[in-house]
């Protein structure tokens, strides 16, 4: 699924919902809280040895900062600049400071509803992180479009609210430095930068001296006079002691390059059938080069001999750079354009997998020359030929203006992108696992016969669900999602702030998918780390003979509702006060036990430990009555489609061992499963196709005339069905 239909989903989710409320949407924080803060934050908090402010300036955007009289700079607020929309779909208001250099004198936070950071994370990491932006060059970010890295370390377990902060930060500070014509910027409406396409047209066949004439073939030339001048100029005695031989006027190297992006330019340098071939082994959006040279200098080098990378040459893009590597080079013998002199090396080379560029723009190859100036010691200097494809070859589409809130729009689809990007790995890894959870749902019935294969692989599942997806990737699912989903809905946080999560974007579209296939067990007990690890805890308990308690049937089933009136309660307070739900969402111990992994205050690691201590006698104890996830979860998961879990119609009368089993008791005295309360762990389902534990599959075999034993065994089963029974009828 494409983000575009999922952004498609979400806008006619929200459309709905507000015609259902009668609601409108604001994504944007109210402009002009600005003097509402300064009465509150004093000037020398970002500013050394201020003493106050001035009267308001930028449409009252923007105070300036005294110093006996004289302003030294200026302050404004992130949200009155840009959209500063954080996780909770409400804005993270941050006061910056900037002198008149252009340099952040200091930045503040000031308000904020992020989760994470009212119940988990403490302030004061934020507040530390956003301290490392003083003296960050704002001048220099707007020329550089604000590409960098966050000055200082990212705050484990809040990526979302740091990177929204480092965004905000550095787009609000150039556009109050535009404003103000710090540096010599103005306020002029921003355009898109003109976009350029191919124009491929007619192949034809050109001679050297006509590719050569239009520019769709780029030379550089260097002597061995210009290269050691080169070396002289950098200054390092021993390179320059070290001259390259032969005479000033000999050819160093005569370095010629084409892009093959156009099938003119390609087929007269490839000649008819190197072209074929070409055509047959380039791959969709994959682009190529001819490389070709004379001199004693080889631009092939030997380095990819040893390592496969071509290392004396790059393409470097904008941004962007690559070098070829063994995998997308062929040694070509000759140049097959009519006049073309003869080269003594000429390399055809393909862009390598992920490399980012538009042969319709211009870009530059890069020549690294190498001088030895000891046994194991080299210097280099690099020389740039640039490269533009003919005139006739390019389409060039003009800009549009850009609003302030397309320039938001474009920033925050930036942000996102760049967070799948950072966890690409991490995202396959996820969906490799959902994919294999889900062919093992679908083929159930056939791998449960084998109840040694289904427990390692249940086992192992949940050390992966503990370990990888809850301590390392940290995505735990938590119902303060739901809320911040719920508030978005009424409030107007886009689609893009969920997908700023990647792992918990993947996560809850599992989850929307498997609750319309199997209810909330898909998730709640495969996929959540803190019921994985209650479950591997009390593994481990029962391994050591820890006793297990068995809740009477009439006291358990007056439990487990007690999750749907917590979950109640919090959603009811949410609408109310998201900030009070959030804190008051701390029954989850999903933060202490994962994402924090226990490094809380005592009080919070002594209720984990109460609940995991109670786990050990009854096993999942905190999701059979106290999660309010599993709760919400369990609401639409009345909304599954299929039943999957196989019952005969002697289950519950006379036999009650898939319900003796049941992890949850989520099977009831008359034998029908809760899907409400199942956790999908297939116990019941091992037990089903059992020949050896099942009284039905037993008598099925028995009846058959297979074993004579079999039917020893269907008595020794029906009597302890019966023990069960009356066990059963003893305790209610």
């Amino acid at each position: 699924m494409s983000f575009k239909i999922i952004q498609n989903i979400f806008l006619a989710i929200k459309i709905v919902m507000a015609l259902m409320l009668g609601l409108t949407f604001n994504a944007y924080a109210e402009k002009g809280d600005l003097k509402k803060y300064l009465t509150t934050i004093s000037a020398d908090k970002l500013f050394v040895n201020a003493d106050g402010y001035g009267a308001l300036v930028g449409d009252g955007l923007v105070a300036p900062v005294l110093r006996k009289g004289e302003t030294i700079g200026y302050v404004f607020l992130n949200t009155d600049f840009v959209s500063a929309i954080g996780y909770s779909g409400k804005p993270i208001t941050v006061m910056i400071g900037l002198d008149k250099n252009g340099l952040i004198a200091g930045a503040k936070l000031v308000k904020h509803s992020e989760p994470i950071i009212l119940a988990g994370i403490p302030e004061k990491k934020i507040i530390d992180f956003i301290a490392g932006y003083q003296n960050i060059d704002i001048l220099n970010l707007a020329k550089e479009k604000g590409g960098e890295p966050p000055p200082v370390d990212i705050v484990s377990g809040a990526t979302v609210t740091i990177m929204v902060i480092d965004d905000t930060i550095k787009r609000a500070s150039v556009r109050a430095a535009r404003i103000l014509g710090l540096g010599g910027l103005t306020t002029e409406i921003q355009t898109q930068k003109a976009t350029k396409s191919l124009i491929l047209g007619q192949e034809e066949n050109l001679d050297w001296q006509t590719l050569l004439g239009d520019g769709s073939i780029r030379r550089l030339e260097l002597t061995n006079a210009l290269v050691n001048q080169t070396f002289a100029e950098q200054g390092n005695i021993k390179a320059i002691a070290r001259p390259e031989e032969g005479a000033d006027d000999d050819i160093f190297i005569d370095l010629y390059v084409a892009s093959l992006a156009v099938p003119t330019i390609a087929k007269s340098l490839l000649g008819k059938w190197e072209y074929i071939n070409f055509q047959k082994k380039i791959k969709e959006g994959q682009q190529a080069f001819i490389v070709m040279g004379n001199g004693h200098y080889s631009f092939r080098g030997s380095g990819y001999v040893r390592g496969g990378i071509f290392d004396r040459v790059q393409v470097v893009q904008d941004e962007e750079a690559f070098r070829f590597n063994d995998h997308g080079y062929k040694n070509l013998g000759r140049v097959m354009a009519e006049g073309a002199p003869e080269f003594k090396e000429v390399a055809l080379f393909y862009t390598p997998k992920g490399a980012i560029f538009n042969p319709a723009d211009d870009w530059q190859i890069q020549l690294l020359v190498q001088r030895s100036i000891g046994a194991l010691e080299k210097v280099f200097v690099a020389y740039d030929l640039n490269y533009q494809l003919p005139r006739k070859y390019v389409k060039v589409t003009q800009p549009t203006s850009q609003t302030i809130e397309e320039e938001d729009d474009e920033a925050v689809n930036a942000l996102w992108m760049k967070m799948w990007q950072i966890k690409s790995v991490d995202v396959v890894i996820l969906s490799s696992a959902i994919i294999l959870l889900t062919i093992l749902f679908f083929v159930q019935n056939q791998v449960v016969k084998y109840r040694a294969l289904t427990d390692r692989l249940r086992l192992a599942f949940l050390i992966f669900t503990l370990f990888y997806i809850g301590y390392y990737a940290q995505a735990q699912l938590s119902v303060v999602n739901i809320f911040v989903f719920a508030n978005a809905l009424l409030s107007g946080f886009r689609w893009e702030f969920f997908l700023m999560e990647p792992m918990i974007f993947i996560l809850w579209c599992s989850v929307a998918a498997s609750l319309l296939f199997w209810g909330r067990g898909a998730y709640c007990g495969w996929l959540c780390p803190f019921g994985a690890l209650q479950e591997l805890v009390n593994k481990i308990a029962k391994y050591f003979k820890v006793p297990q308690i068995v809740v009477p049937w009439w006291l358990h089933e007056r439990l487990w509702p007690l999750k749907y009136m917590i979950f109640l309660a919090l959603f009811g307070l949410s609408l109310y006060s998201l900030n009070i739900a959030e804190q008051m969402a701390e029954i989850e111990p999903f933060k202490t036990a994962i994402i924090l992994k226990f490094m809380r205050g005592w009080p919070y690691v002594l209720f984990v430990i109460v609940i995991l201590g109670t786990g050990l006698f009854i096993e999942r104890f905190y999701c059979r009555y106290l999660c309010p996830l599993g709760a919400a979860l369990a609401i639409p998961g009345k909304l599954a489609m299929f039943n999957w879990l196989e019952r005969y119609r002697n289950c519950g009368d006379p036999c009650h061992i898939c319900a003796q089993n049941c992890m949850v008791q989520a099977i009831d005295p008359k034998g029908d499963i809760n899907p409400n309360e199942c956790l999908h762990c297939l116990s019941c389902q091992q037990t089903y196709f059992d020949e050896k534990v099942c009284p039905v599959m037993i008598h099925k075999l028995s009846k058959g005339g297979k074993k004579e034993a079999k039917g020893i065994e269907e008595e020794k089963m029906v009597r302890k069905s019966r023990r069960l029974n009356q066990e059963r009828e003893i305790e209610d």
